[in-house]
């Protein structure tokens, strides 16, 4: 096992054994808790069409049994302890994780790295949490935002993996077999894709020793690496019996977390729309009245990224809406007003702090720098890049946006002179 130290932050450690999984421990002796978690390096960009939805089933079924535990029992070891237990799958990484007393952080990875390495998916659990699987996706085909949401990144990326749904599609769903997921398993959960992560006040040399038992025995495999998506633009919209409301995202191309502009688009996505002083909430709902919900947002991973507005509202508000947005992005690239510029610089700080509290949090985005950089930034280097951005740069961005190629998803009741003039909009 090697050892580095990749940022500055001195309670921060990475590890690597010789199969390529990487061990991130970051000691924090103050707390009585700690999280582990098992990250690994694919979700549904990882995934052929045919294939959509089987890491998110994956990781549904790695807690229905293992070649010596049942569900009963992995589930009641963890209770027994009083532990949470949950996972999550994105687009770029699936998770597993155990939170509890600081004393039982090894065991909860010893856990965690049977249910990772050693799920059996047996066949009578895959049916019944298909069933449940199919439940959720049902509850998403009649939200109106998660609709809005996939025909945006439909939009956004088309035939592009990056578009793809991470609940999948229904034929796949009903279709996936053991074998299937056995061998998608095994073929992505490798070691260079891993990384074990743990905080709190944990002993690290234990962490390690278990990281080694626990995963120490897999192929190291090979980077589970996608090409990056083109932003194409366009739109997508969806006519949904029984609601009254429109939802509305839109958005425009962003860098990716790895080049160095991020910090200029995620700055400009808190000075356009977060918070109910900012210009859209300020304008778009306490000033007309045309929305009841308004963000924005600077959504970046490792390949691409998305300058997101996303808004509900009535049908009837949509032309003004639309016309607005158009207005706000221009005054943003005419003028940066300072007192709106000091707002977004300090809510990004204290969002960040509050993350950097929060063990769980601070661990997911550590992991995910070393998934896009090989290494983990360091407080003052997020906070320099933050810091370094200019109004000009940010004036340039706004300006960009106006120009530049634009994706709307909507969902929910759409008359057709709301269509019409959402595809105004698309069309610049």
């Amino acid at each position: 096992m090697t050892m580095n130290h990749p940022t500055s932050d001195p309670d921060t450690r990475v590890a690597a054994l010789p199969n390529g999984v990487r061990v991130l421990t970051i000691n924090l002796p103050r707390l009585e808790s700690a999280s582990v978690s098992i990250f690994v390096r694919t979700g549904s960009r990882n995934e052929s069409r045919r294939l959509n939805g089987i890491s998110h089933m994956a990781e549904h079924m790695a807690f229905k049994g293992t070649h010596s535990r049942n569900c009963q029992q992995i589930n009641l070891d963890a209770e027994r302890l009083g532990a949470e237990v949950n996972a999550h799958t994105d687009k770029d990484h699936t998770a597993y994780h155990m939170r509890g007393l600081a004393e039982h952080a090894p065991l909860f990875l010893r856990m965690l790295g049977e249910i990772v390495r050693d799920s059996s998916f047996p066949a009578d659990e895959l049916e019944r949490e298909r069933q449940v699987i199919l439940q959720e996706f049902a509850e998403t085909e009649d939200d109106a935002f998660d609709t809005a949401f996939r025909l945006f990144d439909h939009a956004c990326y088309g035939a592009h993996p990056q578009a793809q749904p991470v609940i999948g599609r229904r034929r796949n769903i009903e279709a996936f077999t053991r074998e299937q997921l056995q061998a998608y398993v095994a073929r992505q959960y490798t070691g260079c894709n891993i990384v074990v992560a743990a905080a709190g006040r944990i002993d690290v040399r234990a962490i390690m020793r278990e990281a080694e038992a626990a995963l120490g025995g897999l192929p190291q495999g090979e980077p589970n690496c996608t090409d990056a998506p083109s932003f194409e633009g366009g739109i997508g919209l969806r006519r949904l019996a029984g609601h009254s409301q429109t939802h509305v995202v839109l958005g425009y191309p962003a860098p990716p977390l790895t080049e160095p502009r991020h910090a200029v688009h995620q700055l400009a996505a808190a000075l356009l729309g977060e918070g109910m002083s900012s210009p859209l909430m300020d304008s778009l709902r306490e000033r007309q009245g045309l929305v009841y919900y308004a963000a924005c947002s600077a959504d970046l991973d490792d390949l691409a990224g998305q300058f997101v507005i996303e808004a509900s509202m009535a049908p009837a508000n949509i032309p003004p809406f639309a016309d607005e947005v158009v207005r706000l992005l221009q005054a943003q690239a005419g003028r940066i007003e300072p007192l709106q510029l000091e707002r977004a610089r300090n809510q990004i700080a204290v969002r960040r702090l509050q993350a950097w509290e929060k063990p769980s949090r601070r661990l997911e985005e550590a992991v995910l720098d070393l998934f896009a950089f090989g290494r983990v930034r360091s407080r003052a280097e997020r906070r320099d890049a933050l810091q370094a951005v200019t109004p000009r740069q940010l004036r340039a961005v706004f300006a960009e946006l106006l120009v530049g190629p634009v994706a709307i998803g909507a969902a929910g009741r759409l008359p057709k002179s709301a269509a019409d003039r959402l595809h105004a909009l698309a069309d610049g």
